[in-house]
């Protein structure tokens, strides 16, 4: 017995990383998923998307996690593709209970000289296209009367400003403010909204190279392990990151009845950072 049996979770990003720790989470826990990955590059993004190769690999977790699955390329910008996926796997599995607004890209450069397609880029996949994941399959849980729960990925960005990427703090910030809308307008119809905020986590968004530079500046090419000491000096706890899987318990508590009366909170998973 799981403590999601019978139920259904719609899970943007899913080819990998955060995404990838959600489907599976939640397939242990007896739910069927809904997922969706652009499995194609974004422009301005200095390192690869998930694969569609890396998207069939959780497809196949997920059966070996003993749930079901729709998984299908989409891109979150695109609403007409978003909610055609969500109406084929409702279609399928008969109800829609979580949405987990997890896709999203971090990109780097300086505001006051960003080009408009960088900053644009930035604010259709990490804001417009959350709410438009919200978008495409809230219907399906106001419909049905069960209520629901829906998770939205922000940032420890998205609760304070990091310097290089004030485009991805504006979006992050934009999602914060998005789940806190929603949690109001869908409170009655006893569906709980909220975001997440991890710090640093071991995914390739956060181990890519531009990354590893801002901590490193002072090399000419440094490798990840000279970056550790910069990656850890801003938690509070004695570690360089947080795990997809310590996002994703997170994540399966907020959507679980244990976190019944939690609604419109700004949940942080992130070794103490904000607290530093």
């Amino acid at each position: 017995m799981g403590k999601f049996d019978g139920k259904v979770a719609f899970i943007t990003g899913a080819a990998r990383g955060q995404g990838r720790a959600h489907a599976i989470k939640f397939a242990s826990e007896g739910a069927n998923i809904i997922a969706v990955d652009i499995c194609a590059p974004v422009e301005s993004a200095p390192y690869d998307m998930g694969s569609k190769a890396e998207f069939d690999e959780t497809a196949e977790l997920v059966e070996k996690a003993g749930g079901k699955i729709v998984s299908r390329v989409a891109d979150v910008r695109d609403l007409e593709a978003m909610t055609d996926v969500v109406n084929e796997g409702v279609g399928q599995f008969g109800r829609l209970d979580f949405i987990i607004g997890n896709a999203g890209v971090c990109t780097y450069g300086m505001l006051a000289d960003m080009s408009e397609a960088q900053w644009n880029e930035m604010m259709d996949i990490d804001l417009t296209g959350v709410w438009k994941t919200v978008r495409a399959g809230v219907k399906h849980m106001i419909d049905a009367g069960n209520g629901g729960s829906i998770v939205l990925t922000s940032s420890t960005a998205g609760l304070r400003n990091l310097n290089e990427i004030g485009h991805y703090v504006a979006a992050k910030h934009g999602v914060t403010g998005l789940a806190k809308a929603l949690a109001n307008e869908l409170a009655p119809h006893n569906i709980r909204v909220n975001s997440i905020h991890p710090s640093n986590c071991k995914t390739p968004m956060m181990t890519n190279s531009g990354v590893i530079k801002m901590f490193r500046p002072d090399l000419e090419q440094p490798t990840l392990d000279d970056a550790l000491e910069g990656f850890a000096s801003i938690h509070l706890l004695d570690t360089p990151w947080v795990l997809p899987e310590d996002v994703s318990n997170t994540v399966a508590h907020l959507c679980s009845d244990e976190a019944r009366y939690t609604t419109g909170a700004a949940i942080p998973v992130d070794a103490g950072m904000l607290a530093k």
